[in-house]
């Protein structure tokens, strides 16, 4: 049965095989036969006429450029990726074989016959079509020819390794249950990839497709749909940090979450009751657990698992009270997230209205479009019809008004899509990948449109290339409770934040299966959550997927690093802030530091968490020793303040530790604990800072609003602390900087403990505008004073106390 198995795939994948190449032979006689012919230039854009239609080319912004292919009697869907178009300058100079037409970052050169464009960074080809745009009855697309030494990243969640060349992917979001260290197809596909040649290819077609990255044909990228959008965006930079910021300058920028987002969360599938969710706050407090948030699966709207999907309102039996219990929670700091489906059961509560509204996807016929999955016989909300979104929203305002504070949506692949379904702006295949972006829009417009004082939280499994916008926050989908489920979530975070998506986490434990409880992985995956962008243990509940219900080793291991994660604060949030403004990752790939060893793009066993920070998850169990590649430089354990330099570093852990270390010159920002994050304040502030030779100049700031306020940078209600440190003959001088005009909550002054890491003798003198600060002899009286200094010898650390105002402030120590 096995083998017959093996040979059936095996014939699938030549038959997959030979098709592509009968297309690509179709495609190749079609392109040779496509010439120039004449071209106008507009304020905006260039469009080229060819023996086989209309070429479009459009400046978008700095460093990118979108080319429309069009051909009479082709449907075009609109563009789902593009955030706004403000297109930008660009020249153009024809000559007599060619025309080419860009800006300083970018040009297109058009080559007149045979037809096809290729695509330069200064007199560097970064690509160029193979023999470009091809569409037939039944699948169009484009080809690129690719470098030899050529790495792609990127194509969204795919279990695969970080450079996906040489592999074929489906672009087709689909659910992969229980998944461990190999997929090929997941929930959240992209039809994009980044190139080591320092370009980003974005395909802006959300149809069922495949991008095949030299598969079928080593040293060519091949795009193929079965329909959609005829158009590419080519957008390239000079570093891959500007490549990333050029290309959210385009799709769009992920606006900064609430400062509660970054919190620890309480989530399982699922709680039952409204007593259960009440108990299980109480047993986070007792335990003395942070939380900001408790998530409710499906079970708030009906008993059971199935049956009830659609009704979307409060099963009173097991929830009787629930605008009491989401206001309880709210006095204790802890927002309530509620998980929805766009699934409309027929046999739910909601049905008939649904299909009164006209809110649902349509059959051939122009009824209801009915079909079974796990869940039950049902309907699918057209996310893409004026009347289904109103109807969807108007739940979500009812929900909003009872004071739920963020959303979860799931299933939004969608998880099952017949290819008969008809929405408004086509056939289920046409638009399948952009149904969770349409969805996210959705939300996020609306929340915008009725809350503006409040920044969204919206969390989806699937979207497309752009849903960053909306403020999506996704995960990995239903990883399976192993520890080859913990694996591949590093690749799998970083791979997605190449293209957007920053805030890529996973359900921290494992979500499927595990017949019992394995301490160890639980504890390192809840380890690795603290330097992920959220912070959710998510689980089937037969395991519990809280720390707080587990035995006492383990909760005191998961306090400390949750703990951790709250003191983190300043530094995460400044994180935060730093992707609403440019897009780079808060998971960053070790690559970006030196991207000219392209080596480094296929490590994915440790990244940097930020700038500073260089973390390594232990992903097997009984492990003592981790080897962490290096970047360059100097690095420090964070626990111990050993150093590390040179290529790699074997780093000692034990069961309470997982390899975190930090760059020589680095300022780490932490405050003190906190029940929740309304509690934060960074009235007390302490400044690590990490002194070596190698780091003669170094410089750090964070970012400090209210946590709430929309646009609080744009508006100025911010403060920006800045710190520098400069080495010299006798010692170091630090210098304080501010920035902002405030906000509502910040403190007039900070009491500051710099902690200088790395220091090998009392200094002779320290002082702080220009005011002496007394060098304490033992630590109680340095911990007694509110202003002072002690040099701890046994750990080669000074520690330095003082006020800072908001006026600058130097200070310096002497040795």
């Amino acid at each position: 049965m096995i083998l017959k198995s093996s040979l059936l795939r095996l014939q699938g994948l030549a038959a997959a095989l030979c098709f592509a190449a009968l297309c690509t032979a179709a495609q190749v006689q079609a392109a040779d036969q496509r010439v120039y012919r004449n071209h106008q230039l507009s304020e905006h854009s260039l469009t080229v006429e060819t023996s086989d239609g209309t070429v479009t080319l459009t400046p978008l912004r700095k460093g990118a450029l979108e080319v429309h292919y069009q051909r009479e009697g082709l449907k075009q869907l609109p563009s789902f990726a593009i955030a706004e178009r403000a297109p930008g300058a660009a020249r153009l100079d024809e000559k007599r074989d060619r025309l080419e037409y860009g800006t300083d970052q970018l040009k297109a050169v058009i080559h007149k016959s045979p037809f096809y464009i290729e695509y330069l960074r200064g007199a560097q080809r970064l690509t160029g079509e193979e023999l470009g745009f091809f569409a037939n009855e039944t699948l169009r697309g484009f080809r690129f020819a690719l470098a030899a030494e050529e790495k792609l990243l990127g194509g969204g969640e795919r279990v695969l390794g970080m450079d996906r060349r040489g592999q074929r992917l489906p672009l087709y979001n689909k659910a992969h249950y229980g998944y461990t260290t190999e997929s090929n197809q997941m929930y959240f596909s992209l039809p994009a990839v980044m190139s080591s040649n320092k370009y980003i290819l974005l395909f802006d077609n959300s149809a069922t497709g495949n991008l095949d990255l030299g598969a079928s044909e080593k040293d060519v990228l091949q795009f193929e749909a079965v329909g959609g959008r005829t158009a590419y965006i080519i957008v390239a930079g000079d570093s891959y940090p500007q490549l990333i910021e050029n290309y959210v300058s385009v799709t769009g920028r992920q606006p900064l979450p609430p400062r509660w987002a970054l919190g620890n969360f309480a989530s399982r599938f699922g709680y039952r009751t409204e007593q259960q969710v009440r108990d299980t706050v109480d047993k986070f407090a007792e335990e003395d657990f942070p939380l900001d948030a408790l998530v409710l699966d499906l079970y708030w709207f009906g008993a059971d698992i199935k049956g009830h999907m659609g009704n979307l309102a409060w099963d009173k039996n097991a929830f009787p009270e629930p605008e009491k219990m989401i206001a309880d929670l709210k006095e204790r700091g802890i927002n309530t997230i509620l998980v929805t489906e766009p699934f409309v059961l027929s046999t739910s509560e909601r049905w008939d209205e649904a299909v009164a509204s006209n809110a649902l996807a349509k059959d051939l016929t122009g009824k209801p479009k009915r079909f079974d999955f796990y869940f039950g016989n049902t309907g699918l909300i057209d996310v893409f019809a004026e009347d289904g979104r109103d109807w969807f929203w108007n739940i979500y305002r009812g929900l909003k008004q009872q004071g739920v504070a963020g959303w979860w949506g799931d299933l939004g692949e969608p998880e099952v899509h017949p290819s008969d379904t008809v929405h408004a702006i086509g056939m289920a295949d046409e638009i399948h990948n952009a149904y969770g972006h349409r969805w996210a829009q959705m939300l996020y417009e609306n929340e915008k449109s009725e809350n503006p004082a409040e920044r969204p939280f919206i969390m989806m499994r699937a979207g497309f290339a752009g849903s960053q916008r909306y403020g999506m926050i996704p995960w990995t989908g239903d990883v399976a409770r192993e520890w080859g489920g913990l694996q591949p979530q590093v690749e799998l975070a970083l791979s997605m934040s190449l293209l957007g998506f920053g805030y890529t986490h996973s359900d921290l434990g494992g979500f499927a299966g595990g017949e019992e409880f394995d301490r160890e992985l639980y504890i390192r995956w809840l380890q690795y959550g603290t330097f992920q962008p959220v912070y959710r243990p998510h689980a089937q509940e037969h395991i519990a997927s809280e720390p707080v219900f587990h035995d006492r080793k383990t909760r005191d291991i998961t306090r400390e690093f949750i703990k951790l994660r709250y003191r983190l604060l300043p530094y995460n949030y400044t994180l935060a802030f730093e992707n609403s403004r440019t897009g780079m990752p808060l998971m960053r790939p070790l690559f970006f530091e030196n991207d000219s060893d392209t080596a480094l793009i296929d490590y994915k066993d440790a990244y940097l968490w930020g700038n500073d920070f260089l973390v390594a998850p232990v992903t097997e169990a009984g492990v003592d020793a981790v080897e962490v590649q290096l970047p360059g430089g100097v690095w420090f354990d964070y626990w111990n303040d050993d150093q590390y330099g040179g290529e790699t570093a074997q780093v000692k852990v034990d069961l309470e530790s997982i390899p975190v270390l930090v760059r020589a010159g680095a300022f780490i920002p932490t405050v003190e604990d906190m029940t929740s994050t309304r509690d934060y304040s960074s009235a007390k502030l302490t400044l690590d800072y990490y002194a070596h030779p190698t780091a003669v100049r170094s410089n750090g700031y964070i970012y400090e609003d209210d946590g709430a306020t929309v646009n609080a940078y744009d508006r100025g209600q911010y403060e920006k602390l800045a710190f520098s440190a400069s080495r010299n003959g006798d010692g170091i001088a630090f210098d304080f900087q501010r920035s902002g005009d405030g906000y509502e909550g910040m403190p007039a002054q900070r009491q500051i403990t710099l902690k200088i890491h790395n220091w090998q003798q009392a200094p002779a003198a320290i002082e702080a505008g220009g005011q002496t600060i007394q060098l304490h002899q033992r630590e109680k009286d340095f911990a007694r004073a509110a202003q002072g200094a002690w040099y701890d010898k046994r750990s080669d650390q000074l520690l330095v106390k003082f006020a800072w105002r908001q006026q600058a402030l130097q200070l310096a120590v002497k040795n």
